[in-house]
C-alpha cells in the first residue's frame, strides 16, 4: 500500500500597502470605498513567496519591509512537495512572471498569488482582492490615474529574488 503524501499548510498573506489611508481617502477620491490597496503572497514550505517588478521573490514568512501581514488567510493544505514547487516557480518565472511582465492592474502581486494558490489547492485567493483593480479603474478618478499608475512598478522591500538554487538542492 502507498504511503500517504504528506500535507503541507498553504497560506496567503494580505497586507495594506496604503496603511489604512484607503479607506480613509477612497470615499472622496474615487466615490467608493476601498478597505486597503492589497498586496499578496503566497507562505508553502516555509517562506513567503510573491511577484512585483523584480520578478518572483521570496523571503522568510513576513520578512519583508511590509512586516506583519493585515491578515493571513488560510488556504488549505497541498501535497505538492517543495522540490515540485520550487521547480513550477522555476517556470513560472521564465515565463508567466518575468520581471518585465509586471503590470499593477493586470499582472501584479495577486495575480501571481491566485494562479501559485490554484496550483496548490485548487482555490483561488478572495475576490475583494483580484478585483480591486478592475473597480479602481471604474471610478473616473482611476481612468484619469491610470497613465501615471501604469508606469509605477512595485516591489515589495526586503525579499530575495527568487532563483531555483536558492540554497535548493
Amino acid at each position: 500500500m502507498a504511503e500517504p503524501a504528506a500535507l503541507h499548510p498553504v497560506q496567503l498573506y494580505v497586507y495594506d500597502l496604503s496603511k489604512g489611508m484607503a479607506r480613509r481617502l477612497s470615499p472622496v477620491m474615487l466615490g467608493k470605498q476601498l478597505e486597503g490597496i492589497w498586496h499578496t503572497s503566497i507562505i508553502v514550505h516555509k517562506d513567503e513567496f510573491f511577484f512585483g517588478s523584480g520578478g518572483i521573490s521570496s523571503c522568510a514568512p513576513g520578512g519583508t519591509l511590509l512586516g506583519p501581514p493585515d491578515l493571513v488567510v488560510d488556504l488549505g493544505n497541498t501535497e505538492v512537495t517543495e522540490e515540485l514547487f520550487l521547480e513550477y516557480l522555476s517556470s513560472l518565472g521564465e515565463s508567466m512572471f518575468r520581471s518585465e511582465s509586471y503590470n499593477i492592474f493586470e499582472h501584479n502581486c495577486n495575480t501571481f498569488s491566485n494562479e501559485v494558490a490554484q496550483f496548490l489547492t485548487g482555490r483561488k485567493i478572495p475576490s475583494y482582492i483580484t478585483d480591486l483593480p478592475s473597480e479602481v479603474l471604474a471610478t473616473p478618478f482611476g481612468q484619469a490615474l491610470r497613465p501615471l499608475l501604469d508606469t509605477i512598478q512595485i516591489q515589495a522591500p526586503g525579499g530575495n529574488a527568487f532563483s531555483r538554487h536558492n540554497g535548493q538542492s
